[in-house]
């Protein structure tokens, strides 16, 4: 798959707004400031397609992005406090509707922050996609940021206890500075894909 010939497709504000497509979709999920969007430009291999927001909370749109005949969907990103009543009422009907409704949603890649144990509002997501059957993997964002190596084996350990029902192959440490963990997700979106 050529991911560099990545295109922005659109923006959408609501549910309502999402047009109908059969193509096969590979959704990306997580918190406010996992660094989604820098995890779609090291997939890319550019530089803003999807553009980093230092405010937390800013992406509350679903944007759309297409690969080939292949759609790649960042949701917003959830769990962040100073984000008013409204906007989190919204971000629940959107998230809702997407899941709800008849896509064609072939993977769900679950980012969390490879530094801290997975919140409540990840565990809950998880929860969401296993009890929901949906295809999905974890992937530790910001895996660079444990310098000692220590650290990161630990961080690696824990998640495997935290995360204990998700197949410890299916929880991926990601740099989207050094490109730690790249290959294996390229080879689980095709392997979803091609089914």
């Amino acid at each position: 798959m050529r991911y560099d010939k990545a295109e922005f497709k659109a923006a959408y504000g609501t549910f309502a707004q999402l047009p109908e497509t059969d193509l096969p979709e590979i959704a990306f999920a997580g918190r406010s400031n996992v660094g989604k969007s820098s995890l779609l430009n090291k997939l890319f291999g550019r530089k803003n397609l999807a553009r980093v927001s230092s405010v937390p909370g800013k992406t509350i749109t679903i944007n759309f992005y297409q690969v080939e005949d292949v759609n790649f969907v960042d949701l917003p990103g959830y769990g962040y406090a100073k984000v008013a009543k409204t906007e989190k009422q919204r971000w629940a009907e959107m998230m809702e509707g997407y899941f709800n409704s008849d896509r064609n949603i072939k993977l769900v890649v679950q980012l969390v922050d490879m530094r801290h144990p997975p919140t409540k509002d990840d565990m809950m997501m998880m929860e969401f996609l296993q009890s929901s059957g949906y295809d999905f993997i974890v992937v530790m964002t910001k895996s660079d940021k444990l310098k000692k190596k220590k650290d990161y084996n630990e961080r690696i350990e824990k998640s495997k206890l935290e995360m204990s029902f998700i197949p410890p192959e299916r929880i991926i440490p990601f740099s989207s500075e050094t490109g730690e963990g790249l290959d294996i997700l390229k080879q689980y979106i095709e392997k979803y894909v091609g089914e």
